[in-house]
């Protein structure tokens, strides 16, 4: 019998890394799915930041 191929698609969480930085109290998080076959590598993605009020780069965690 064959094995089970992992799934493609996995759930990641980005968390902000100029807020982190910053001492803020808070910490803005958002959930959100990746191929990972098509990026294998950490994600990077611009969200906004309710604390900071701005657009920032949240980076992946785990």
């Amino acid at each position: 019998m064959a094995k089970k191929q992992k799934e493609a698609r996995v759930q990641v969480i980005l968390e902000c890394t100029e807020q982190k930085n910053s001492g803020v109290p808070g910490m803005s998080r958002y959930i959100t799915t990746k191929n990972r076959k098509n990026t294998p590598d950490r994600l990077e993605l611009m969200k906004y930041n309710p604390y900071l009020k701005k657009y920032t780069l949240h980076k992946e965690i785990k």
